[in-house]
């Protein structure tokens, strides 16, 4: 399954309510989403036909997250917290803004990936879904951070790496699409500011020369699940429904971790 028809298959299985893309280029992921939508590139040239309701931003991702309220555009999907039973008033006050489906593929160098994900999980909740673009690269010369070969991945593989060891709070699943593999990651904690806090010393480990010495397992794809499997694992439905009811962590998230581990069990 190539990567556009692999997101085509996992916008139906989020069922998101909506979407935000990091790297738009020409539009080809984007005109996959049709709920409101926001996709940052500061260098976009849009050719495809544009079917949701987007706000395009000509930007940075990190310019973008610094500004004061940047998912100000799909506000229009909140709504009232309801909790009479603790004597709130059910239109009382409005859940925060969280993205439940959001695509990195911005820059390809791992660092840029990171804070992007830093950036995002802000914004997001523990049944958010979160995708790394470009994460299987099919050999070294693909994986340099200093291009030289026409399709380039960069070094963001790092990010396996990096979220196994700094945040196993998370649960991640490695797709096998192609050309270059996804990166899935459920679990999103707002609060968490591991990453952020680790930001100089993952850089000061993983920021090397080329060339980089990609792992066999990410080169011979060893723990990637064929996105068929993904995008029809029996997690979806319960997920959707624990999402759209506002299910606490502490009540959601365990359930949808062991569903994950069992499709895709840890290193």
């Amino acid at each position: 399954m190539k990567r556009h028809e692999f997101l085509r298959e996992l916008h139906k299985a989020v069922a998101n309510r909506n979407y935000l893309e990091i790297g738009v280029n020409d539009g080809r992921s984007l005109r996959l989403s049709r709920v409101p939508s926001i996709a940052i590139d500061p260098a976009f040239k849009v050719t495809s036909e544009i079917h949701c309701d987007v706000h395009l931003v000509k930007a940075t991702s990190d310019d973008f997250f610094a500004r004061a309220d940047p998912l100000s555009h799909l506000k229009g999907g909140r709504h009232p917290v309801r909790n009479i039973a603790r004597g709130r008033h059910p239109l009382g006050h409005w859940r925060r803004t969280t993205l439940d489906l959001s695509f990195i593929d911005g820059m390809h160098l791992f660092e840029y990936a990171l804070r992007d994900f830093i950036n995002i999980e802000r914004h997001s909740d523990w049944s958010s879904v979160i995708v790394f673009d470009d994460m299987l690269p099919r050999n070294v010369d693909e994986a340099a951070r200093d291009r030289h070969t026409g399709a380039w991945t960069g070094d963001v593989y790092k990010i396996i790496e990096i979220l196994a060891r700094y945040r196993p709070d998370l649960a991640t699943v490695l797709v096998d699409t192609q050309p270059t593999g996804q990166l899935v990651v459920f679990g999103a904690d707002p609060h968490n500011t591991v990453l952020k806090d680790k930001y100089d010393e993952i850089m000061a480990e993983y920021e090397v020369p080329d060339p980089q010495k990609v792992p066999e397992a990410v080169l011979e794809r060893v723990r990637a699940v064929r996105p068929e499997e993904f995008v029809g694992a029996d997690f979806w439905r319960p997920l959707i429904r624990a999402r759209n009811r506002g299910l606490r962590r502490s009540r959601g998230w365990e359930p949808l971790r062991a569903a994950v581990q069992r499709l895709a069990p840890s290193p």
